[in-house]
């Protein structure tokens, strides 16, 4: 398995871009996995989905959190609709905007 928390910063389609400067949108994606599967869903999602910056496996309801770096003009419901929710093993998301990154 490949699985691996903090691959990159920003995706390479946003390496020009920085946060707040209006070229990206952050958001966050609480993923459900089938039973056994949250390995997977992540190796999936490391290694094909170039929006995905971070992945972290969580305590809770939910079994990973994704990071994810959009353009302006991507719209996040069918990102999350048609992307993420359709990885296999996959059982529910709940997607987190954010607004502002304090350091």
């Amino acid at each position: 398995m490949r699985f691996h928390a903090g691959r990159r910063k920003l995706p390479p389609a946003f390496l020009g871009a920085t946060e707040g400067s209006g070229a990206v949108k952050t958001i966050f994606i609480m993923v459900k996995c089938e039973l056994g599967q949250a390995y997977k869903v992540a190796d999936e999602a490391v290694e094909n989905v170039e929006q995905v910056s971070e992945i972290h496996s969580i305590s809770g309801q939910y079994d990973l959190l994704l990071k994810c770096y959009l353009s302006d003009e991507q719209d996040i419901g069918h990102f999350v609709n048609e992307t993420i929710q359709t990885l296999p093993g996959v059982k529910d998301t709940f997607t987190l905007i954010a607004f502002k990154a304090f350091t």
